[in-house]
């Protein structure tokens, strides 16, 4: 089946091999005791199962018929009373011992069933968010979070579903009709052909559904993501739909995303619809058969054929057996019909499997394998700021970089950036300044790789930053998004988010110098205050000086800020940048800005227009040299008239 265009995990899907079978095997080899054990549970369950029928059969023909002995295999003669109020005592003690049995053996069944089953959930839970985490950036640009989220809910717990319902009935299927086909056999192998006979035709009708099915379910697997992403990203945006007041437009498009799940749902709906009752029809005239066959052979003492007789004119049916055969035609078909429901979640589950599988096995992310230099940490610092930096200075290059971002897949997009080359010594202060879309953000997350330049070479102390363990990089490299996200907890733990060993001294510092400490100690609970979802009790600046505490309290060597006070009023700033003149003396600064008073003192000033550097050098240097940096200099200051026309033109092009 080609891939679907509106699947955006389409192109992860695992496309060789059995799903299932790979994650039940790499997550179920530790819990394989209690798997088997659960097995063993169900087998001796549905034994137990096939005792009180088999035994009323006998009962039947020996003491309400007197046709034959009473007699039961597995039991010594010596065993059995001689008169026939013990042998019905001892019939019933028989059946009321196999269904304590079978009810004990079926508690076994499910406590180590449901035991395995949820902690297999668990282990791939675990593992597939580990593998989503891993992924580099370019991942989640391209695709929405509800359609990851049902990877992670729906996915899993389909899995999760199979086992513990369909799998488990699936074993039970097998020795329930095993043990009764084998019965019957053994007792009339003709008469059993007719019950036997109708396991082809399931087959072929079970064989059907699986083809036909499979498609139309990885169909509404992807459906099911479209609509979460879409109520997912509609529930997050609920102020500014709320503010724009478009909510009959958004309902319009969650109708539409519902819609789409419906029909796919239908599509599948309408397959099993047909599937269901014709396993019925075909297991309810195996039953009736039997009934027919058995029925007439009782009652006028001759088979309607002669096969069942096998060409013996004395052959007889008891009314024992035929009840046997009628007990266990109905217990033989019925759960066949079951089969319809196993392949059925099967299905289901193969579609999820092959999503989690692909995604698992996916190697096109931005590595985070700890198999590239380790930064030396022997001499980490301290949140006591101004200590020595250990073994890394920060010395920072960038050579002939190109980038351009790319789709879900893989197809590189426009060019953002082109021949990007400069060089920052260890301790610098350097910002990066230009029109909105030049390629300044994009520069910096090439530093800490979130992406991977396609051409050229980044350089940290002289090595390639791709040859540097990914997690070692991100240790001494500090980000401060100019969109900063905020966890759901207190302040203190937003604060204190990545460093697990800290003090609440130094956790106070980090604050002040961010120009945070005094807001939050006027909150009601301190560093206690809940921030509520993704910090929407704070305001912007607020939420942005907290970002900034976070990446300080973690003492980088190297400090990238973006746009890291664009929230933040004049007075604020001013007293962020007074306090990080003292944490910016020992390490490398980069500095994204569109207010030009945050870079003036910057050692070196990279001016940056459409992906490239278009000038360099310190302040005053670059207001002489009448460029880019001057207008926009210009246009900070309010000197208006004094702008180029050329300037003019292009910003409102731009606009």
């Amino acid at each position: 089946m080609p891939p679907d265009d509106d699947d955006e995990f389409a192109e992860l899907r695992a496309e060789e091999g059995n799903a299932i079978l790979r994650l039940f095997l790499e997550y179920g080899r530790e819990r394989l005791p209690t798997f088997v054990g659960g097995a063993g549970a169900a087998i001796v369950q549905m034994l137990m199962a096939l005792v009180p029928s088999f035994v009323l059969a006998i009962a039947i023909d020996s003491l309400f018929f007197d046709t034959r002995a009473f007699s039961l295999p597995l039991v010594p003669a010596v065993w059995i009373p001689g008169d026939q109020g013990g042998q019905f005592l001892l019939a019933g003690g028989l059946v009321a011992a196999s269904y304590a049995l079978s009810s004990v053996f079926s508690w076994a069944n499910n406590y180590l069933w449901n035991s395995f089953s949820q902690h297999f959930q668990h282990a791939v839970r675990v593992d597939t968010y580990d593998a989503l985490q891993r992924q580099g950036v370019e991942f989640f640009d391209n695709r929405q979070t509800g359609e990851v989220m049902s990877i992670l809910n729906n996915d899993v717990n389909q899995l999760e579903g199979f086992l513990t319902n369909n799998l488990k009935s699936l074993i039970t299927i097998v020795v329930r009709v095993g043990g009764m086909g084998a019965v019957m056999l053994l007792i009339n192998w003709r008469l059993a052909l007719i019950p036997v006979a109708a396991i082809p035709a399931l087959g072929y009708l079970s064989y059907w559904f699986v083809e036909t099915i499979h498609p139309k379910y990885q169909e509404v697997r992807s459906a099911v993501g479209r609509l979460n992403s879409r109520l997912e990203n509609n529930i997050g945006g609920i102020e500014t739909l709320k503010s724009f007041t478009t909510e009959p437009f958004e309902t319009d498009r969650v109708r539409e995303s519902s819609r789409e799940y419906l029909d796919s749902q239908w599509d599948a709906i309408t397959t099993r619809i047909k599937f269901f009752p014709s396993l019925q029809a075909t297991t309810a005239a195996a039953y009736v058969s039997v009934f027919f066959v058995g029925g007439w052979w009782v009652v006028t003492g001759t088979p309607p054929h002669p096969f069942f007789s096998g060409g013996d004119p004395d052959a007889t049916l008891t009314a024992g057996t035929l009840v046997l055969f009628l007990n266990y035609s109905r217990r033989f078909v019925y759960p066949m019909r079951q089969m319809g429901q196993i392949i059925n979640g099967y299905q289901y589950a193969e579609a999820a499997g092959e999503r989690i599988v692909g995604l698992l096995d996916d190697d096109t992310r931005v590595g985070t394998e700890t198999d590239g230099v380790e930064l030396d940490d022997e001499e980490r610092r301290t949140p006591a700021y101004g200590t020595e930096a250990d073994g890394v200075e920060g010395h920072v290059e960038f050579d002939d970089v190109q980038f351009a971002y790319r789709d879900e897949d893989g197809e590189a997009e426009e060019t953002v950036l082109r021949g990007i080359s400069f060089e920052a010594d260890a301790g610098d202060y350097v910002g990066l300044v230009g029109p909105t879309g030049a390629g300044k953000s994009t520069t910096m997350k090439l530093l800490l790789r979130f992406y991977d330049p396609d051409s050229g070479t980044i350089r940290l102390d002289g090595r390639d930053v791709r040859d540097i363990d990914i997690r070692s990089l991100r240790e001494h490299v500090g980000y401060v998004s100019q969109e900063p996200y905020l966890f759901y907890g207190t302040v203190a733990d937003n604060i204190a988010y990545g460093v697990p060993e800290y003090d609440d001294e130094a956790m106070h510092e980090a604050a002040e110098t961010a120009g945070a400490h005094e807001f939050v100690a006027d909150l009601e609970d301190g560093y206690d205050t809940m921030v509520g979802e993704r910090g929407v009790k704070l305001s912007g600046g607020q939420r942005q000086r907290i970002a900034l505490a976070r990446t300080i309290l973690r003492d980088p060597d190297v400090l990238v800020l973006d746009e890291a006070t664009s929230h933040v009023d004049n007075e604020t700033e001013a007293v962020i940048q007074n306090s990080l003149e003292a944490l910016t003396e020992d390490r490398t600064v980069f500095a994204i800005a569109h207010r030009l008073s945050t870079v003036r003192d910057a050692d070196q000033i990279l001016v940056m227009d459409d992906g490239e550097i278009v000038e360099r050098g310190d302040h005053e240097r670059l207001i002489d040299g009448d460029g880019l940096y001057a207008n926009l200099w210009r246009v900070q200051v309010g000197e208006m008239e004094a702008l180029p026309e050329s300037f003019v033109e292009r910003s409102l092009e731009a606009q």
